[in-house]
């Protein structure tokens, strides 16, 4: 059966209906659109509400693009996550781009995921959730609403959901048709990743289709070989000895994620469901709430209270230990396993300094979350040509300190999110 995720059968479409969602303290209702009542950031401003709303209409109409039963299947892996049972890839791109929806690009995708994967597996023995940051991440933050270049001002580039990247005022619009655009490409995304899951892309007893030609002159490639030729032959010692082949190991499971950035797109796809309650964002798995993003009382944390799916939240420097913990309980007040994934981002010179204040306190208010280190962020550098880097003894030295201090303090290193491609790059 074609899935991105764990399959199951049932008879009835997923849909919305009006119903709300109680707050933690059962005083009010929670609806979609109850962030619109909450102070709001990183939001584009159209020029015209009516072909927005027009077009809100029109995605609200549209089938969701994963399920709800996909979503209780992640969560109730990320609660063994959780508990040191299993650990979590997240990786993708910063922000896809609309020409990038091609299947040279997602099948390369793919490849590195399952590379990194089989790599966890075999170093860590732990089951591997393989979460792509993409089929969605079309939306990017910014640090300003306006960029100026020789005295032109014009809106900021928001991602391709938003408005284009030439500096040219059409294009920097923002156009809320991209809505529709952006919701093809992650249906078309989703759905040619389904294909080569069902068609054995992702099949244990034939690796050499991730193949990479790049990764052939990386000097760890024979590592990598020795690897992959460990695993091979412990699946066939397994299937001499038991007499029948391992068939779970022909497919493996793949979950969307991407930021809830752009609200009104998020709320559009969020829907209550058959013999469920409750309500789900059914255009992604994971989605995440970023550092820009996380006020407590803001726009963002106010819808992602009130939706079923897991939510990640990334946490650096600048937050607060009251922040922390209001932000606890906001989001998970039923202190629901497998509900949280806290992406820490702290660089290599800070983690030692700062990690374990943090898990201290997240363990003193009995919070069971998934602890997942992204190592990208906070290792950031730009050269004297202004471009921007990282240096890769500064990613694995976070990586390698994240696993050190949460082994010392008795608590488990769930997953690392990483920014990744499938392309030749530096």
């Amino acid at each position: 059966m074609s899935r991105i995720a764990a399959s199951k059968s049932h008879n009835q479409p997923e849909h919305s209906t009006p119903d709300g969602v109680p707050d933690a303290a059962g005083s009010s209702l929670w609806q979609p659109a109850s962030w619109q009542r909450r102070p709001v950031t990183q939001q584009p401003r159209y020029d015209d509400p009516e072909a927005l709303a027009q077009v809100l209409g029109e995605l609200r109409a549209l089938p969701p693009l994963v399920t709800s039963w996909e979503i209780e299947t992640l969560k109730s892996q990320l609660a063994e996550a959780a508990r040191g049972k299993r650990f979590l890839l997240q990786g993708g791109d910063c922000a896809e781009v609309f020409e990038e929806c091609s299947s040279t690009v997602i099948a390369n995708k793919l490849k590195i995921l399952l590379q990194m994967s089989l790599v966890l597996l075999h170093g860590g023995k732990r089951p591997v959730i393989r979460v792509g940051r993409f089929a969605g991440q079309y939306a990017k933050p910014r640090s300003s609403d306006v960029e100026t270049r020789d005295g032109v001002s014009l809106p900021s580039y928001r991602g391709d959901l938003v408005n284009g990247h030439a500096f040219e005022a059409e294009s920097r619009r923002p156009d809320p048709r991209r809505l529709l655009r952006g919701y093809a490409r992650a249906a078309m995304t989703l759905n040619f990743i389904r294909s080569l899951v069902d068609g054995g892309f992702a099949d244990l007893y034939h690796p050499e289709y991730w193949d990479l030609d790049f990764v052939r002159c990386s000097p760890r490639a024979a590592e990598l070989d020795a690897i992959i030729a460990t695993i091979s032959e412990s699946i066939r010692f397994m299937e001499t000895l038991t007499g029948r082949q391992a068939s779970a190991l022909e497919r493996v499971d793949f979950f969307t994620s991407h930021e809830a950035l752009h609200l009104p797109y998020e709320e559009a796809q969020t829907r209550q469901v058959p013999h469920q309650t409750g309500w789900y964002n059914l255009a992604v798995h994971l989605p995440w709430i970023g550092m820009r993003t996380a006020d407590p009382d803001g726009a963002h944390v106010e819808y992602c209270r009130g939706i079923k799916n897991p939510v990640g939240i990334k946490v650096g420097p600048a937050l607060s230990r009251e922040d922390l913990l209001r932000l606890l309980e906001i989001l998970n007040p039923a202190r629901e396993a497998g509900r949280l994934v806290l992406i820490h981002r702290f660089g290599a010179r800070r983690v030692e300094a700062l990690l374990p204040p943090l898990i201290e306190t997240v363990r003193s208010v009995g919070q069971s979350v998934v602890w997942c280190c992204d190592p990208m962020h906070g290792n950031t550098e730009t050269t004297r040509r202004g471009i921007k880097t990282r240096k890769f003894e500064h990613i694995l030295y976070e990586v390698e300190r994240s696993f050190a201090i949460h082994q010392a303090i008795g608590t488990y290193l769930g997953g690392v999110h990483c920014e990744l491609t499938g392309d030749n790059v530096t």
